[in-house]
């Protein structure tokens, strides 16, 4: 490239930031390639100073239309003008707007444009039953799309964590015949392998005892459903799912804002355990962590993972008292700020504290990670240890 053509190119990218006008400064004419995506840019970033969608043919004649063509055309547009990545940005900034929320959401095929993905999804779970009858179907096959492309990126992940931990916690070092797990039990042995006789001299025996035959843990799963941990929700009902089909994992799902309600059957569908969940509302910990205690039958074969920025809006010394209880009582409980890839997210410092002072681990952890906690928890490794590997701040 020369280097004209270079100071022209970033020009006009500045020019396209800025957005012309008073605050322009660039002096750069765009080609036409270039106005259809800074009108694209326009649309959406002067939406509050103009407080109209201008948009498509029309916003050159002063804004004439009806709006909803013209967002189903920007929904196209900037899918040809930009990347993927930038496209759910710029959907994600549109839904901050309740006005063009409404217009993306609650037309089928409008909705049916969008990019779908995590952030879309808590949005429709936020407006729940505002989204209008003729609108449902197409919102479900949106949740739908999501949840699939979810299930196929986590569930091998997950399941080779769980079980494999499972599967060591369980081990039998002094098995019966008929408990001896051979492919393991070869492995362990191959060092006692004796040429002269072929064959391998089995030293230690690995096997599965009873316990694999039943429940070796129970998870309870324990979700903030107030409107900021919204894509958190979605990931624990993915995972929930998942964790629910293993045989040897007992998984339960709570969601809660002022109530708790128990998800625990809807795990056998993620979508419908998402459209059953109502985002928003307000938020008592505490009265989540007491239905928890409820639930408990083992507690030392229990991990409870409490799932919430811990702005507590029900009683803090008994939500306090609570979370000490179920850690003195031998449950394993886990507190995540988030569970989701949105970056730092905002909690209450002071009640994170707290809980850390009581050896509960709190800190933010990414879909990606996810199933490597529990198996590190189901190993019950040192979760301090853990974190630190990962790079993880752990709140103290």
């Amino acid at each position: 490239m020369k280097e004209t053509d270079k100071e022209t190119d970033i020009l006009t990218r500045w020019r396209l930031i800025l957005g012309g006008g008073d605050a322009d400064g660039t002096d750069v004419k765009l080609s036409e390639s270039d106005g259809n995506v800074d009108e694209s840019l326009s649309a959406l970033y002067e939406y509050e100073r103009k407080q109209q969608f201008d948009y498509g043919a029309g916003s050159r004649k002063g804004g004439s239309g009806a709006s909803s063509p013209q967002v189903s055309r920007w929904l196209g547009d900037i899918r040809k003008y930009f990347p993927s990545s930038v496209v759910k940005v710029m959907q994600n900034d549109a839904l901050k707007h309740e006005q063009l929320k409404r217009k993306m959401l609650f037309e089928p095929d409008i909705l049916e444009q969008a990019e779908a993905d995590v952030h879309l999804i808590a949005t429709l779970m936020e407006l729940g039953k505002l989204i209008p009858s003729k609108t449902k179907a197409t919102a479900r096959r949106v949740v739908k799309k999501v949840v699939d492309d979810l299930m196929r990126k986590l569930q091998q992940k997950t399941i080779a964590s769980i079980s494999g931990a499972i599967d060591k916690a369980a081990r039998n070092r002094r098995p019966r015949h008929n408990e001896i797990n051979w492919n393991a039990t070869i492995r362990k042995n191959l060092k006692h392998y004796q040429p002269d006789f072929k064959t391998i001299i089995p030293e230690v025996k690995i096997g599965y005892g009873r316990k694999i035959r039943r429940s070796v843990k129970d998870i309870i799963l324990c979700i903030d459903q107030s409107g900021s941990m919204g894509t958190s929700v979605v990931y624990s009902g993915i995972f929930g799912a998942v964790m629910a089909s293993l045989p040897n994992v007992r998984t339960q799902m709570l969601v809660f804002d002022t109530e708790v309600t128990d998800m625990t059957e809807d795990l056998k569908d993620p979508v419908d355990l998402l459209f059953g969940v109502q985002l928003g509302g307000g938020t008592d910990i505490n009265l989540a962590l007491q239905v928890c205690q409820q639930k408990v039958t083992k507690p030392a074969d229990t991990i409870l993972v409490l799932i919430t920025d811990l702005i507590e809006g029900g009683n803090l010394d008994d939500m306090f008292q609570r979370a000490s209880d179920l850690v003195e009582s031998g449950v394993q409980v886990i507190c995540l700020l988030a569970l989701n890839d949105d970056g730092s997210p905002y909690y209450d410092k002071e009640n994170a504290r707290k809980f850390g002072e009581f050896g509960i681990p709190v800190f933010a952890c990414t879909p990606d990670i996810f199933p490597d906690l529990m198996s590190a928890a189901i190993r019950k490794d040192d979760l301090q240890l853990w974190a630190s590997k990962h790079n993880i701040p752990l709140i103290v």
